[in-house]
């Protein structure tokens, strides 16, 4: 078994691709084990293209099993040959965007019951023995229900884990527990470029968009840039909810966003590794006036 191993819990379908692509690709690359839970089929995604409306949510929740074609194909891109759906797939069900009606629905994510979902994550958890965990904030990166829920799932999990009278097998303390992070810096040079190639933008100010975080707040910088490629393909293997056009995407709102081949994320819980200092801008870098952990793994012995 590798010594570096890296458990990520996304909520839905295509979350893995963009918020923390290139740093799954780079890892898989670098030998590290990667294993990828996700938690819903995605079953109320938006579908972009006209050839498949007739996946629409309202029509037996067909979009769902097609999804996991989807993510399949993105995992491959991506290099990640250990992915799991949460239980198992469709146990829970995508719970839609905050106080629409399929919050309330019975298999809804977002009324599972927490002890009972966590502890299908500490299966995982026991069996892959990660040294890192990575998913959302408290707000779920940008408040869908899903993603809250996500980061409570994984939160109690990293406690029950470690718990030895807590289910069977041996107990794993996680060392390193991350949230996904986007520093509105990089949200504002993205704003920029996208205005001056004629794309569009995301907001006037980035400081109204749902998610970004304060730059000081993020505490480690992956520069996975190289594998960039990988990303876009992943992003384009979920063709029913990304329009990828290099190096732009957009969502069903059409709004044009940058893929980053920099992931950013923050240290929740552990002891943090050696921060350095970024790339210079003229050795490729982005010139931000950081010192940060580049390495997940960082730290850890």
């Amino acid at each position: 078994m590798t010594d570096r191993r890296l458990l990520l819990v996304h909520a839905h379908p295509d979350d893995e691709s963009i918020g923390t692509g290139a740093t799954m690709a780079k890892y898989v690359a670098e030998g590290a084990h990667v294993t990828l839970v996700t938690c819903t089929l995605g079953e109320e995604g938006e579908i972009i293209p006209g050839d498949l409306a007739h996946l629409a949510a309202d029509r037996d929740d067909a979009l769902g099993p097609y999804r996991i074609g989807e993510l399949d194909a993105a995992c491959k891109a991506l290099g990640v040959e250990d992915h799991r759906f949460l239980g198992e797939p469709g146990r829970w069900r995508d719970s839609g965007m905050m106080g629409v009606a399929s919050n309330d629905h019975p298999k809804a994510f977002w009324q599972a019951d927490l002890d009972e979902a966590a502890g299908e994550l500490v299966k995982v958890i026991r069996e892959v023995n990660p040294q890192v965990l990575v998913t959302y904030d408290e707000n779920g990166f940008y408040g869908h229900p899903d993603h809250i829920q996500a980061h409570r799932v994984a939160r109690r999990a990293f406690e029950l884990a470690a718990d030895p009278g807590f289910g069977t097998g041996e107990p794993w303390r996680i060392a390193k527990f991350y949230h996904t992070a986007v520093a509105r810096s990089v949200l504002r040079r993205s704003s920029e470029a996208l205005r001056e190639a004629g794309v569009g933008f995301l907001v006037e100010d980035v400081e109204d968009m749902a998610f970004g975080c304060p730059d000081q707040d993020v505490t480690t910088e992956i520069d996975a840039r190289p594998w960039i490629g990988n990303k876009f393909e992943a992003m384009r293997a979920h063709a029913t909810q990304i329009t990828v056009s290099e190096p732009w995407f957009a969502l069903s709102n059409n709004i044009g966003q940058e893929i980053a081949g920099v992931e950013h994320y923050t240290l929740a819980i552990g002891s943090p590794g050696l921060p350095v200092p970024g790339p210079p801008v003229e050795a490729g870098g982005l010139g931000e006036p950081h010192n940060r952990e580049n390495d997940l793994f960082a730290g850890i012995h």
